[in-house]
């Protein structure tokens, strides 16, 4: 209960009653009823549900040690445990759908191609360790870069080891900042905020130039030949 009162009073001035407000105050009320575990509880559903946030959910769980709840090694360790339950949820969700399904998917969409489908599938196939690893230290593809690990059946042992170790380096970084600023913790999430941001508008603008290419591939295969002219000789 203590950290929940320092918790309050660290973000009355800031945040007022937003949502983040109570989602942190639940967050931290499951650490301190169930210890660690809660933190795991917390991460892993910030994994099925992206728009939780993890630069939340993170500092707190250090915040959280740093008040004597349980140790920072029990913070990493339980959180890190999270994120690999959570990915391993989403990885069986793209093994449930797998290849064939997955095609019709996207064959029903519209400017989809399944031309396209093909060549980011194998881009994963060579690439799929590298997406995985990088991927968990990213905001909102860290949960659903999954998705296509278990649609391409990626070895679940490597898919484990290279889960554990990004969910390691990205949980290190929020829980250590919580766990050493305290009750400035939501310091991290300005900075972290800022990130994903960043990340958001990159991922749009990438959206909109494949949907202006999409357009122009498109339009050229409907215009109409022209007819060649040939040139009459003129004795």
């Amino acid at each position: 209960m203590t950290t929940l009162i320092a918790l309050q009073a660290a973000t009355a001035d800031s945040s007022g009653d937003s949502l983040i407000t109570r989602f942190a105050d639940w967050a931290v009320g499951l650490m301190e009823i169930i210890g660690a575990p809660g933190a795991a509880l917390a991460i892993a559903m910030e994994n099925l549900f992206p728009p939780l946030p993890s630069e939340v959910i993170l500092p707190l769980a250090g915040f959280t040690a740093s008040r004597g709840s349980f140790s920072l090694f029990e913070a990493l360790l339980w959180t890190t445990l999270g994120s690999i339950f959570g990915a391993y949820a989403l990885y069986w969700v793209g093994r449930a759908l797998g290849r064939e399904r997955t095609r019709k998917i996207f064959g029903w969409l519209p400017m989809v191609d399944l031309d396209d489908v093909d060549k980011v599938e194998g881009w994963f196939d060579r690439n799929g360790s590298k997406a995985v690893f990088f991927g968990r230290m990213i905001p909102i593809f860290r949960s659903l870069i999954s998705i296509p690990a278990g649609i391409t059946k990626m070895n679940q042992g490597k898919f484990l080891g290279l889960t554990a170790a990004g969910s390691l380096i990205w949980n290190s970084i929020f829980v250590l900042a919580g766990f050493y600023l305290g009750e400035n913790w939501h310091i991290v999430e300005t900075y972290a905020d800022v990130f994903q941001k960043i990340v958001i508008v990159a991922v749009v603008l990438l959206v909109a130039l494949w949907l202006v290419l999409k357009l122009r591939k498109r339009k050229s295969k409907d215009l109409p030949l022209q007819p060649e002219y040939e040139s009459e000789n003129v004795d």
